[in-house]
């Protein structure tokens, strides 16, 4: 038998395992390195996220933008329901409509603009509910002709047209309440409610309105239910003769046969009435209670707002989120006073709404909450000068509604007056400058804004100057734009008094219109001076 020999096994052995050997390090250095791959591996993921998100986004836009054309297609199609008026076709509408609501606006005008939309809703809503009502828009800045015809003066004005006879429009700016308002004067005063799932779908539809409950649709509290809903202009009156709907739409109904309240959609959701059924009396409940515990004043209810019988009102300026964390405390403090004090709230960074208050404070360039009040009857106003807590806010309610609440009256800060020729007097030492000062005081009071102040002024200082040396006579002035005081009331600039000093209660007002001579010699008249000191020539 052939015996291989040792030498040539362990060749062969040998060369096998170089070969694999070869075998592997040749794959090994086909293969990236750790390094590398793990680089192409994130090249790789972050172009993949990339375009994820890329992808994301023009989804979102094309949502976005399918949002948009929905909304701009409901508003379209809103809009094509109210007729657009010219000075060809106003007539003939007006002459072809039983019933003709108008909006008169001005593109420019910001108001119209805000109105425009919730005009265009109201029309969609009142289709709906097949009301025999035509919604028309007049450009009236363009189509003067027949703006003048209409009677139509400032932007923007709603007139209802009845068998050709106009009406003003006395109604909410809101969709709801144009709504309301134009179903009530076109034979709609009220609606009726007959079962459970007709008081959900008006739920759906209405935040604020009064529920009359009646054993039988007859009687006379039920008749002057019908007069006050037939009069009043902003809120939906809803009947019904079931305890069952009643209690859907008015939790807590004590007497199941007769009932009236109001219902907002708020905290302070549900108010029963507790009068005698008499339509002024129902009226003047609503005009009480028909607003929020704290109501947000903006440009469209502000109409209502002002004409409350309400006369004290507590108004906030406030940030957004600043407001947030102060409303609810708030409206614990407005439900102590309801319906003796109206709670408002004003978003301080709006101009148009906050600055004309917080002037009458001199408060106009205030960024931090403002806690405001008014008694409209006595024309005086109040601040809150101490820490915006509830207990202080209610202290100052108190004080308001008792009447030991003092007023506030503008002031600057005190003057340095030490070498001044003519004293400047503010607010604060009006009392000590002017009503307690032992001389005779002449008074400038002007404004920034007054044209003829200018000239007034130059006469004062020459004044001054030709009177410097009489020592029983001070020459003064106050800026009452921002000063005030209670004893100083000015209804024209500029204005001269002279507060003689042994009768401060009662100034002499000198005429502004006559020349320096003509007031030098009234101011002698009246100081009835006897030794005077040598004075410049005039």
């Amino acid at each position: 038998m052939f015996t291989r020999k040792p030498t040539s096994r362990f060749f062969f052995f040998t060369l096998i395992l170089v070969l694999l050997l070869s075998f592997l390090i040749t794959i090994k250095a086909s293969d990236p390195t750790p390094n590398a791959n793990d680089e192409e591996d994130l090249e790789s993921l972050e172009e993949l996220i990339a375009l994820d998100e890329e992808e994301e986004r023009q989804e979102q836009q094309e949502g976005s933008h399918s949002v948009r054309s929905s909304e701009a297609e409901v508003l379209t199609k809103a809009q094509r329901i109210v007729l657009e008026l010219n000075n060809d076709n106003t007539k003939r509408a007006i002459d072809g409509n039983e019933f003709v609501l108008i909006l008169g606006y001005a593109p420019w005008c910001a108001r119209s603009a805000e109105l425009m939309p919730q005009f265009a809703e109201a029309a969609t809503s009142l289709k709906e509910l097949g009301s025999p009502l035509l919604m028309a828009k007049l450009d009236a800045d363009r189509h003067t002709k027949a703006a003048s015809t209409l009677g139509i003066k400032g932007f923007p004005t709603l007139l209802l047209f009845v068998n050709g006879t106009s009406q003003a429009y006395t109604g909410g700016l809101s969709a709801e309440e144009i709504v309301i308002w134009a179903r009530k004067k076109t034979g709609v005063p009220l609606v009726r409610i007959s079962s459970v799932a007709e008081a959900d779908e008006f739920l759906k539809k209405y935040h604020t309105f009064v529920i009359g409950l009646f054993e039988k649709f007859e009687g006379p509290d039920y008749g002057e239910f019908v007069k006050a809903a037939i009069s009043d202009n902003e809120i939906q009156f809803v009947e019904t003769s079931n305890i069952d709907v009643a209690t859907v739409l008015f939790l807590d109904i004590k007497d199941p046969k007769h009932f009236l309240g109001i219902v907002k959609s708020e905290p302070e959701r549900y108010t029963p009435y507790e009068g005698t059924f008499e339509m002024d009396k129902i009226l003047q409940f609503l005009d009480y209670n028909k607003l929020p515990l704290v109501t947000k004043l903006t440009e469209l209810n502000s109409a209502r707002v002002y004409s409350s019988p309400v006369q004290l009102q507590v108004i906030v300026f406030a940030e957004v989120d600043e407001f947030k964390n102060l409303l609810e405390p708030l409206q614990e403090v407005a439900r102590k006073f309801k319906s003796k004090m109206m709670f408002l709230y004003v978003d301080i960074t709006d101009e148009n709404l906050a600055k004309p208050f917080l002037t009458l404070f001199g408060l106009e360039e205030a960024k931090n909450t403002v806690v405001t009040a008014f008694d409209n009857k006595i024309s005086s106003k109040f601040l809150l000068q101490s820490d915006l807590t509830p207990n202080n806010i209610e202290e100052f309610c108190t004080r308001l509604l008792d009447g030991t609440l003092s007023p506030y009256f503008k002031s600057q800060p005190i003057p340095d007056n030490q070498e001044a020729s003519i004293q400047i007097i503010v607010g604060k030492t009006f009392d000590d400058l002017v009503l307690s000062s032992p001389k005779n005081v002449l008074l400038e009071v002007h404004t920034p804004w007054c044209i003829s102040c200018e000239t007034t002024s130059k006469h004062v200082e020459k004044l001054a100057k030709h009177f410097k040396g009489l020592d029983n006579l001070v020459f003064a002035r106050i800026d009452a734009s921002t000063n005030e005081h209670p004893k100083l009331q000015v209804d024209e600039y500029p204005t001269l008094f002279l507060y003689p000093a042994n009768d401060k209660a009662n100034p002499i007002k000198l005429s502004t219109k006559s020349g320096l001579k003509e007031l030098a010699a009234s101011i002698n008249k009246h100081l009835k001076a006897k030794d005077h000191v040598k004075k410049d020539e005039l």
